[in-house]
């Protein structure tokens, strides 16, 4: 009974692990030359980037196994926020002191009378938790520069953890003093010593065989055969794919069509990334922040140096900036004005100037998140439906569709192939 993993990221690696454990037979297809995925590295000049910001937190015990394995850091999660020319604590909504006086008594004022509202989108939500001024004024002004989209056109089923909801007190305490509780949903930050965040797969990697430069171009679910570009044919009883759901549907034979129209709904969003390495130490001082600011097109910049020493050479340091698009709201940019406008964010943030820079690289990613516009759950289910009635498992952030942070992707790739043991 041979299992074919479409995908050598950090799902399919996990499926492919407990595989192995079990003596399952299974072979893994993975279309690039190397695994990881989205938690692959860029190395550029003795400097070693992510693609973008990756950090854990995982606490499930069966994480924690393969994970520690690793020797890491543990980093504070402290963040900041770049408002104009504001520095704010993470998150702002408790941590206004920074700002003016007339600003913080709207934001407060609107907070306290918080409107009773029916929500029916995410633009609702912001304004029923934190009030109409600050909702304006920093996530929905976010949510545009991440999502790509207006805070109105998202669900809100997605949200979790991941927008902290303050009381009064919080809010009035943030507002005169910095001295404030660190309220992030995790309470420490790991991150590998040695390699980037990818050698976090280190143990998985070095007990498997992956079949690299494989991108599927068709599958015959009925028969359980799939094609290769490499004209590669491969038999198989069971399938665990953790490639995007649009492409995986793109890719089989006959598909219902009203499976292919809700699959092509879904997308995701695309991410620019403008790496730079800086010749002298101690540029960055957070180990990551975000960005409010309409005339900075990034929205989030994180320092691999602060992660970790060895993602630079002594005596360095570096950031990678995140600019988001996506298919419905392209950017017109070209790569030299997105790194020009990230040497004007640096400018403006007053974090470095022209000669404190010894490179800037750019690299581009298909898919950053994917996003959760109203009704996608429904389209979702209609194709993860098809797929499990054609005993196709699903699993990974792309793979289902899912919001997945990298320790829940690796959950999910045990429990796909848990199916299969």
């Amino acid at each position: 009974m041979k299992t074919i993993i479409l995908g050598a990221g950090i799902a399919g690696l996990s499926a492919a692990y407990q595989l192995k454990k079990a003596g399952k037979e299974f072979e893994i297809l993975e279309m690039q030359n190397t695994y990881g995925g989205l938690l692959d590295k860029i190395e550029y000049r003795g400097f070693r980037f992510d693609k973008a910001i990756h950090l854990s937190f995982a606490d499930q015990p069966e994480v924690r196994s393969i994970f520690d394995q690793t020797p890491y850091y543990k980093h504070n999660p402290e963040a900041k926020n770049f408002d104009r020319k504001y520095w704010l604590r993470h998150p702002v909504q408790n941590n206004l002191a920074p700002l003016p006086v007339d600003e913080k008594v709207k934001i407060i004022n609107d907070f306290i009378n918080r409107p009773e509202i029916d929500i029916e989108n995410y633009r609702d939500w912001l304004i029923y938790q934190y009030g109409e001024q600050f909702a304006l004024d920093y996530p929905i002004k976010y949510t545009k520069k991440y999502w790509t989209v207006n805070a109105e056109n998202l669900g809100v089923d997605w949200i979790g953890n991941r927008m902290y909801r303050p009381d009064i007190e919080e809010v009035l305490k943030g507002s005169y003093t910095s001295e404030t509780e660190n309220v992030y949903y995790a309470k420490e930050m790991r991150y590998p010593k040695k390699g980037g965040y990818k050698a976090f797969l280190n143990p998985l990697i070095e007990k498997l065989d992956v079949s690299y430069n494989e991108k599927i171009i068709e599958l015959d679910l009925d028969n359980r055969i799939l094609k290769t570009e490499n004209q590669n044919q491969y038999k198989f009883s069971n399938l665990i794919s953790t490639i995007p759901l649009p492409e995986l549907i793109e890719c089989i034979k006959e598909v219902p069509d009203e499976v292919k129209k809700r699959a092509a709904r879904l997308w995701s969003t695309k991410l620019h990334l403008i790496s730079i390495g800086f010749n002298k130490p101690d540029i960055p001082k957070d180990l990551w922040f975000y960005i409010y600011d309409e005339d900075i097109l990034a929205s989030r910049v994180y320092s691999p140096s602060l992660k970790s020493p060895d993602n630079c050479p002594e005596g360095k340091s570096s950031v990678q900036f995140e600019i988001y698009y996506s298919a419905l709201t392209p950017l017109k940019h070209t790569v030299d004005e997105l790194k020009a406008n990230c040497l004007y964010a640096l400018k403006k943030m007053k974090l470095a100037n022209d000669e404190d820079i010894e490179f800037i690289k750019y690299d581009h990613l298909s898919h950053g998140n994917v996003v959760f516009y109203k009704g996608m759950e429904d389209d979702r289910e209609v194709v993860r439906a098809w797929l499990k009635k054609k005993e196709v498992t699903l699993a990974g952030r792309f793979g289902a569709w899912e919001y997945y942070w990298s320790h829940q992707a690796m959950e999910s790739g045990f429990k796909a192939a848990k199916k299969y043991l």
